[in-house]
């Protein structure tokens, strides 16, 4: 090829680009960034990577000194006994408090006033070990309506003994069932989601905690009566 040819197809070059504009944009294209700019780039991006390491370091230490509080420590501290002495000066009998130990945890204690259904009440819930639910009402007002309202319309299904005394077991053949009790002038329910098992260690110390009521009311009962009785003169 002799170097006019050449120059000539090189001076072509421009016209075949023209010509087929499509396979011209098709080239790729490759950005070149300046030396001095990737360093600048570079550069912030290591900034931004050393804040972000000095962040946590300075927060480190305060989550280590103040790590999160155990599922016990968000159990509310319910003491029983003291809302009960608060609530018998209204209720007109001696709420029971059952001893459990640590087994069943009471998660609320309260004096209803029965605005609603007529009825006051004394309330206690508790957790049993198994985590399931019971809860425990008392009144010396109940009547068959509400008795039936506080078990959920649950059949009778029999009877079952604890604390040497008689239940009458209403139980839905499901979870949920309740034991009710006529005991000291007043009733007991307890109703919920736990085993009969479970179910039958709360009365036993609900029956405990009604005893020791009626035990401590007596004296205090005998000596107001002795005093109220008029003195015998001398012959």
């Amino acid at each position: 090829m002799s170097e006019t040819q050449d120059k000539s197809a090189a001076g072509n070059q421009p016209e075949a680009a023209a010509a087929d504009p499509i396979n011209a944009q098709e080239a790729p294209f490759k950005p070149v960034i300046a030396a001095k700019a990737a360093k600048r780039a570079n550069a912030s991006v290591i900034g931004m990577v050393i804040a972000l390491l000095v962040c946590v370091l300075a927060f480190l230490p305060i989550v280590l000194m103040n790590p999160a509080p155990k599922g016990e420590g968000f159990r509310p501290a319910i003491d029983v006994a003291s809302i009960a002495k608060n609530a018998e000066g209204v209720a007109g009998f001696t709420p029971v408090t059952p001893d459990t130990g640590d087994t069943f945890r009471p998660n609320y204690a309260r004096w209803e006033s029965g605005s609603g259904t007529g009825v006051p009440t004394w309330e206690v819930g508790f957790l049993t070990p198994k985590e399931a639910f019971i809860g425990l009402t008392q009144t010396n007002k109940a009547n068959p309506t509400w008795t039936l309202q506080q078990t959920g319309n649950l059949p009778v299904t029999g009877t079952r003994n604890a604390g040497g005394q008689d239940w009458e077991l209403r139980d839905s053949g499901k979870e949920k069932r309740s034991m009710v009790l006529e005991y000291k002038g007043t009733t007991i329910i307890l109703s919920g989601t736990a085993s009969l098992e479970e179910f039958a260690k709360l009365a036993d110390a609900v029956v405990k905690s009604a005893d020791q009521g009626a035990a401590a009311v007596s004296p205090s009962t005998q000596s107001s009566a002795t005093l109220s009785q008029p003195a015998t003169p001398a012959p």
